[in-house]
């Protein structure tokens, strides 16, 4: 199958010159984790929830509202493309090398398409994926953070692992998930609530805990990949936490399913 019959045409789009608080506004709205930014309808980078969780999160940045940064300031400039008849299992692969979430479509210059890990996800609701069990393909090696440590260190820990959700840890029991979205909505809130004069003294106070998404939805060793795309689609969860004996034993992301169908469609 070739990436032009699994991208998304419905293009939402965002120019480097309008500000993060307008990027906010169409991630919300529309329900996704990234944009395509434009100069005169030519495609110049693509900016992420994750891009502005670590941009709004820096000590560069710290005081400054998100109506006075420019997307052009966030975006990733170094764009990866493809043909649009490129096969998926070529295109799994770049995304995968690179750590990328989305990749745009190109057709002589011109953005046509977008394809991201969540499109992939679609491929793996049935079939032989039905067969294939989540212990199988899950991440064993898990990153995680305690309720009671900073948001300033939840953010720092995203970034260097490259991660975009955390399980949040308390005693060995799963008490829930912080994810960039999470880290993203926290700084604009605290931005909007605290005067700038006491943001950086206050911004070290805000736990994990006062942010974190509490009863997080769970899979088990022995669910379906079938079952976690469905439940990754119906929720728009890009990550869910493997558990057994009330214990985290893993997670298993949209990388992890993308990384399966790059084996099997190859």
């Amino acid at each position: 199958m070739q990436i032009k019959n699994l991208m998304s045409t419905s293009l939402i789009t965002i120019d480097k010159d309008q500000s993060l608080a307008d990027a906010l506004k169409l991630l919300r709205k529309n329900r996704i984790s990234r944009l395509p930014v434009l100069n005169n309808k030519e495609l110049v980078g693509i900016v992420s929830e994750r891009d502005i969780a670590k941009k709004l999160g820096s000590s560069k940045y710290e005081s400054m509202p998100a109506s006075r940064l420019h997307v052009s300031s966030v975006m990733v400039k170094d764009i990866i493309s493809v043909p649009q008849s490129m096969r998926l299992a070529e295109v799994a692969n770049i995304m995968l090398e690179n750590g990328i979430g989305s990749v745009p479509v190109m057709d002589n210059d011109e953005m046509i398409g977008i394809v991201s890990k969540a499109d992939f996800v679609t491929l793996a609701i049935d079939g032989e994926y039905d067969n294939i069990c989540t212990k199988e393909v899950m991440t064993k090696g898990i990153i995680s953070v305690s309720p009671s440590e900073r948001l300033i260190h939840a953010r720092r820990v995203s970034i260097d692992s490259n991660v975009g959700r955390l399980p949040v840890i308390d005693d060995e029991e799963l008490v829930g998930m912080i994810t960039s979205k999470d880290l993203m909505r926290a700084f604009i809130d605290f931005r909007k609530k605290v005067p700038e004069k006491y943001q950086k003294s206050q911004i070290k106070e805000v736990l994990v805990e006062d942010i974190m998404s509490r009863n997080p939805l769970v899979v088990t060793k022995e669910d379906s990949i079938s079952d976690v795309a469905k439940i990754m689609i119906e929720t728009g969860y890009n990550g869910l936490p493997v558990v057994e004996d009330d214990v985290v034993i893993g997670i298993i992301t949209q990388t992890d399913i993308l990384r399966l169908i790059s084996k099997l469609e190859a």
